[in-house]
């Protein structure tokens, strides 16, 4: 298990705190990409995306170790409490394999997001339109903004 911290940035917005490691990339779909001694990446869902999806169920890959692979292609699936969701592969490149930890303690993607809970390695380079820390947090705002704005119009009360 990872024992290391990452530096990070207190992020907190209407009723979502987290802390987002600075030296991280971040995908619009909500997933990071932390660099490994080896030049390898390791992959996994943000505070945000677990929220989403609630607490973790089960997970699985349906693309095999050394596996060549494509930013936006499908490559596993995770199941929380509240939603399914496919899993994307964030760099072009080889697909090493997922975390075998996750087997026996899939609750590491939620209490451990950003350390011992990644999903999967990858060797080869992040998508382009990756972002780091800050154009994450900016993503991140906007994202909340428009729950919060979806949320006031559906509530009765609000007079919408």
């Amino acid at each position: 298990m990872d024992t290391g911290k990452p530096a990070t940035l207190f992020y907190k917005r209407s009723h979502f705190v987290t802390h987002l490691p600075v030296d991280y990339l971040y995908s619009r779909s909500h997933f990071w990409l932390a660099r490994q001694p080896a030049g390898n990446w390791h992959v996994g869902l943000t505070k945000f995306a677990t929220r989403m999806l609630g607490d973790m169920v089960d997970h699985g890959f349906e693309v095999e170790g050394n596996t060549n692979v494509a930013v936006g292609q499908i490559v596993g699936w995770v199941e929380g409490f509240k939603a399914i969701s496919d899993v994307y592969c964030v760099a072009d490149g080889t697909f090493l394999g997922g975390n075998a930890t996750l087997r026996e303690k899939i609750s590491l993607i939620d209490k451990h997001p950003y350390t011992d809970g990644w999903l999967y390695a990858v060797r080869g380079t992040p998508d382009a339109k990756c972002l780091d820390v800050h154009g994450y947090r900016e993503h991140l705002d906007r994202a909340i903004d428009l729950i919060l704005s979806k949320q006031k119009s559906e509530d009765p009360e609000s007079g919408h």
